[in-house]
């Protein structure tokens, strides 16, 4: 579904990406997870286009992307950033329904689409007229989650969708997305800072280092053979929250 080529970037001097190569396989979940700084979601932001590669290519489906590629490309892609990123002064609904609206979309359709994306998500119908402010932290996540799902698209890309939220939400919505993505069968890549979190969701684990890939693979390969030092001291430093069960197979 993507493939990144040789691709760097750099922020003033600062190299963010180094010659990643990269292929996201279509229909599985693979994380991208690493220390703060490493280049996680400088790659996630790459691959939707808010960002170019200063050297390289990103392709989506076989297409390059760039300025004439990339606004047709982004429909097939929903974005979820950190802390859902909503539109305060809307509603959940108005929300939810933001690119429906630009497109056109009729009104009876898109009160489909939010029935069954509220279903699907686990939102409660009566809280579709509240702000922001008036919702709960995990049901920011949830609207944030249906804006991304709303029209349908073949790719989600998600930037620490839960890293803001307490234990016992984080988990609850931990169980409702993993069971989204087996639900709907997409593409997701999905940054993390929580390798159990990376276990129970990814099919492959990008584990990145300094704006490179340190090793790409399972939860058992790098705990069985690590790639190096860095491989195994990152696995240790969390070895006390890596038992998940049900992680992705």
């Amino acid at each position: 579904m993507f493939r990144l080529d040789q691709v760097s970037k750099t922020f003033q001097h600062a190299l963010a990406l180094d010659r990643i190569s990269l292929e996201v396989a279509p229909g599985k979940t693979t994380v991208l997870i690493g220390p703060s700084g490493c280049g996680k979601s400088t790659l996630l932001r790459l691959l939707i286009g808010l960002i170019k590669p200063d050297q390289g290519t990103v392709f989506f489906d076989g297409f390059a992307l760039d300025a004439a590629t990339i606004p047709a490309i982004r429909r097939r892609l929903g974005y979820v950033i950190q802390q859902g990123g909503l539109f305060p002064h809307l509603t959940a609904r108005q929300n939810v329904t933001v690119m429906a609206d630009y497109h056109g979309w009729e009104a009876g359709r898109i009160d489909a689409r939010i029935a069954e994306l509220a279903g699907l998500t686990h939102f409660p119908a009566d809280a579709l007229d509240r702000y922001p402010g008036e919702l709960s932290g995990g049901q920011n996540q949830r609207i944030a989650l249906m804006r991304a799902l709303f029209l349908d698209p073949d790719v989600l890309l998600l930037d620490e969708p839960l890293g803001a939220l307490d234990p016992m939400i984080r988990y609850e919505l931990q169980q409702d997305l993993r069971q989204v993505f087996g639900t709907l069968g997409k593409t997701v890549v999905m940054v993390t800072h929580d390798l159990a979190e990376a276990a129970y969701f990814g099919h492959a684990i990008v584990l990145m280092r300094d704006g490179r890939i340190a090793q790409r693979g399972t939860l058992q390969d790098m705990m069985s053979s690590p790639a190096d030092e860095f491989v195994g001291r990152f696995i240790r430093a969390q070895r006390d929250h890596l038992s998940v069960p049900g992680a992705a197979t």
